[in-house]
């Protein structure tokens, strides 16, 4: 019996230096999981609250059709897009009159919480009109809209399109410069224009065969020389025509 007892004493020995270090691997396998999971709430957490932003600033360099646009990354609205190459389409967004992407400091104005609006959206992409929607008012929208107009913002007239028109629920602004097609712009009406962010639409022709659309608050019609100015300003600024 006593030899029985003396037998077993290294086996257990041998058992308990086996059980101790797999305690101790299930430890270290734990503290390691709670440090990747602090690290990846950090980062998930960074990622909900930037909610698809970003405000790195690093240039960018998009290539449509003859067309070189560099712009910061965070002046772009889609993550798939913040690359260098070729598209055929980039959507930009920028605050207004500032005209710089998404910061820390301007989170508020580009999730909308404030009272005002001042967000300006942009596409750009290859021209599929000869004339922009200035060069459309003579031959095309004259033809569509009611007369008379009412009096708008900034000196500007506003028009109601027939119904054969096909722009239901829309109005279009129209703003004279002299010397040059005058400054035209469709807004919805009604209902609709409360609920959108950005009611009311111009197209310009900029670069080499290119169109940039951009989409504004009806607020800033009563500023619509500066603003449009401010437009072709910065497309002259990030375009780059290659020849």
């Amino acid at each position: 019996m006593k030899q029985a007892t003396i037998a077993d004493g290294p086996q257990l020995t041998v058992v308990d230096s086996v059980l101790m270090k797999r305690v101790f691997y299930a430890f270290a396998a734990l503290a390691l999981l709670s440090v990747a999971i602090s690290v990846g709430g950090k980062w998930f957490g960074h990622s909900i609250a930037m909610a698809g932003y970003t405000d790195d600033a690093t240039i960018q360099q998009v290539v449509i059709g003859n067309n070189v646009i560099a712009v910061p990354a965070n002046a772009i609205r889609f993550a798939q897009a913040r690359r260098d190459g070729i598209a055929s389409r980039l959507d930009l967004y920028l605050r207004y009159p500032q005209m710089d992407g998404y910061s820390e400091p301007a989170r508020d104005d580009f999730n909308h919480t404030g009272a005002s609006r001042n967000i300006i959206f942009l596409s750009l992409e290859q021209q599929m009109m000869s004339r922009d929607m200035s060069g459309r008012f003579a031959p095309i929208y004259s033809a569509l809209i009611t007369q008379p107009g009412i009096a708008g913002p900034g000196g500007t007239m506003v028009y109601g399109f027939n119904e054969k028109s096909g722009y239901l629920n829309e109005v279009l602004v129209v703003g004279k410069r002299p010397g040059k097609d005058p400054f035209v712009a469709r807004c919805l009406s009604g209902p609709s224009a409360e609920e959108s962010l950005a009611p009311c639409e111009r197209d310009i022709h900029v670069g080499e065969e290119l169109s940039l659309t951009y989409r504004f608050p009806r607020e800033f019609l009563g500023d619509w020389q500066a603003l449009d100015a401010a437009i072709a300003t910065e497309a002259a600024r990030f375009l780059k025509t290659g020849h």
